[in-house]
């Protein structure tokens, strides 16, 4: 989808907060959450572990001041911009243009507007991440296109850190939701805050994981998983995978 203009360097990139970038017009049934969710959405529980959730990926990727890291479905720039306060030179990338304002307002980090489906990233990073609230999982199938795209993004031994939700806690605690147990997708009707306190009604469709399925896609996306580890929302930790677990975390590698 969209412009698939691949030679670009990141020093080319917007070099400031505030500057966006803008590629595909195509659209995403998520647009439309988020241009009413807007900077409401950092108001949620589930964004205030970002600090925690940095330094661990931090530590199990490996980063430094310095390295470049791409950030895929960033949302609101959460994680970005906490890694760019840390010397580490983080680009975002999201389909949503009010998300990318939001983002490019909060903090250091660098931003444009993308169809995660259509990276024209080749090599460019140290690092990708792609985090579940907002990112991985909503793309209707499309994971193992997502995932190859930022495996192409990152160096030669570059690693990728992905979090996705889990298809066991979410058949576990079913609630008002319904569970398609051949795709793998959940589906739920939920309400969601403006900036102003209004409420709007939405469908949300999201593909849950199992390790296994996860260390699939990673393969069939040309990219080496390492670890899956148990996550939630200010609790990343390696944690060996249990069907009580809100969300899994994997890593993988770029080996060519």
């Amino acid at each position: 989808m969209g412009d698939r203009e691949v030679s670009r360097s990141l020093s080319n990139l917007p070099g400031s907060a505030g500057q966006i970038r803008q590629r595909t017009d195509a659209g995403h049934w998520f647009e439309a959450i988020a241009e009413h969710t807007g900077a409401a959405y950092l108001r949620y529980s589930f964004t205030k572990g970002t600090t925690q959730e940095v330094d661990f990926l931090v530590d199990v990727l490996g980063l430094e001041p310095g390295m470049r890291v791409l950030d895929v479905g960033c949302g609101p720039g959460r994680h970005s911009n906490e890694l760019a306060r840390r010397g580490i030179r983080a680009h975002g990338v999201d389909i949503s243009t009010r998300f990318v304002e939001v983002a490019c307002e909060q903090g250091p980090a660098t931003f444009e507007r993308m169809d995660a489906r259509a990276l024209p990233f080749d090599g460019e990073f140290d690092a990708a991440i792609s985090l579940c609230q907002g990112a991985f999982g909503l793309l209707s199938g499309d994971d193992a296109i997502v995932l190859e795209g930022m495996g192409r993004a990152v160096k030669p031994g570059g690693r990728i850190g992905v979090s996705a939700f889990s298809a066991y806690f979410q058949v576990r605690f079913l609630e008002d939701s319904t569970f398609d147990a051949d795709l793998g997708v959940n589906h739920e009707r939920t309400v969601v805050k403006d900036e102003a306190g209004n409420d709007a009604e939405f469908d949300l469709w999201t593909t849950c994981f199992t390790p296994r399925e996860l260390r699939l896609l990673a393969r069939q996306a040309g990219v080496e998983p390492q670890h899956v580890w148990s996550v939630g929302p200010g609790d990343y930790a390696r944690r060996e995978p249990t069907i009580e677990s809100y969300e899994f975390f994997m890593v993988a590698e770029r080996r060519n």
